[in-house]
C-alpha cells in the first residue's frame, strides 16, 4: 500500500474497496469514461494496478459500482418524489420531469461513455436490487393518478412517460451522436413547456 493511498484511506472510514469506487466515481463525473483505464483509476487511488482487481472481477464490475454511486450522489442532492394525489398534477409533474433532467445531466459525462458498453450499464441495473428507477416510478405515478380521477379516464399514460423519459434521454443520446461540442442539453427552464405539452394529452377534459 502506498503512502498516498494509505493517507486517502485513513484520514476517512472508506475501506479501500469504497476508496477505489469513489475515486472512479470521482473522474467519470469530471472526465467521463473515454479512455478511463484500470491504470489511470489505480493511480489516482495511489494503488498499484493490481489492488483493483482484488476487490472487482474486473473494469466493467468496478465501473457498475462507480456508476451507481454516482447516481446515488446525483439523487442525495434531489429532493423526494411526490406521491399521487398530493399537490396538483402540475406541480408533481414539474418535480418529476425536473428530478429526470438534473438526474439525467448528472450522469452524462458517464453514461454518454458507457453507451457502447452494454456489459456495465447490465451491471449498473443488477446493482439496483429491484429498486424501483425513476422511470418506473413516473409510469406508476401517472397511473395511479388516472386511477383516482384526477388525468383524463383514457389518458395514454405510457405514450406520456416515453414522451418525458425521451426528453430526458436527449442530452446523452445527442453528446453520443453528436459529440460534446454539439450536445444539446435540455435547460431546466424547459420543464414548463414539456409539463403543458403532457398535460394537453393526459389531463382531464
Amino acid at each position: 500500500m502506498s503512502p498516498r493511498k494509505a493517507a486517502a484511506v485513513r484520514t476517512g472510514d472508506r475501506t479501500l474497496r469504497e476508496h477505489l469506487i469513489a475515486t472512479a466515481e470521482r473522474m467519470m463525473a469530471e472526465r467521463g469514461t473515454a479512455g478511463l483505464t484500470v491504470r489511470a483509476i489505480a493511480r489516482e487511488a495511489g494503488v498499484a494496478d493490481g489492488v483493483l482487481y482484488n476487490h472487482f472481477a474486473d473494469k466493467e464490475d468496478l465501473l457498475a459500482h462507480a456508476l451507481r454511486a454516482r447516481a446515488e450522489s446525483v439523487a442525495s442532492t434531489l429532493g423526494p418524489l411526490p406521491e399521487p394525489g398530493t399537490a396538483t398534477i402540475e406541480e408533481n409533474l414539474r418535480a418529476y420531469v425536473a428530478y429526470g433532467l438534473t438526474l439525467h445531466n448528472g450522469l452524462l459525462p458517464a453514461l454518454a461513455g458507457l453507451i457502447a458498453r452494454p456489459e456495465v450499464l447490465a451491471r449498473f441495473a443488477a446493482l439496483s436490487g429491484g429498486e424501483e428507477d425513476w422511470r418506473t416510478r413516473l409510469a406508476r405515478y401517472l397511473r395511479a393518478e388516472r386511477d383516482l380521477g384526477r388525468l383524463a379516464p383514457d389518458a395514454p399514460v405510457d405514450a406520456a412517460t416515453s414522451m418525458i423519459v425521451g426528453a430526458c434521454h436527449e442530452p446523452v443520446l445527442s453528446v453520443l451522436f453528436q459529440g460534446e461540442n454539439l450536445a444539446h442539453r435540455v435547460p431546466l427552464d424547459a420543464v414548463d413547456e414539456l409539463v403543458a405539452v403532457v398535460l394537453r394529452g393526459i389531463g382531464p377534459r
